[in-house]
């Protein structure tokens, strides 16, 4: 199952956030690479997979390759996972 992701690219500094809401829980994820030539879609791959302790290719944007709202499936790790993993990790 995917998870709902968000990116802001060009940020200051690299962080994920968990944001509540109606519905399941999303992420909001700050890269400091810019949306240019898959830079950010990378960047948010290495992020995800070392705060989340995979491999990045355990980690596969499926949706929203060239949008700010993307769907991500990570190997090995459940949407409520990766969101208790994460919400811990701030």
């Amino acid at each position: 199952m995917p998870i709902q992701i968000r990116v802001q690219p060009k940020a200051g500094r690299e962080r994920v956030e968990v944001v509540d809401g109606p519905g399941p829980p999303k992420l909001k994820v700050y890269v400091t690479a810019a949306p240019e030539g898959g830079k950010a879609n990378a960047a948010v791959v290495a992020l995800l997979a070392d705060r989340l302790g995979v491999a990045k290719g355990a980690v596969q944007i499926v949706r929203g390759h060239r949008s700010r709202d993307k769907s991500v499936e990570i190997e090995g790790v459940t949407p409520s996972q990766a969101v208790r993993i994460l919400s811990e990790d701030i």
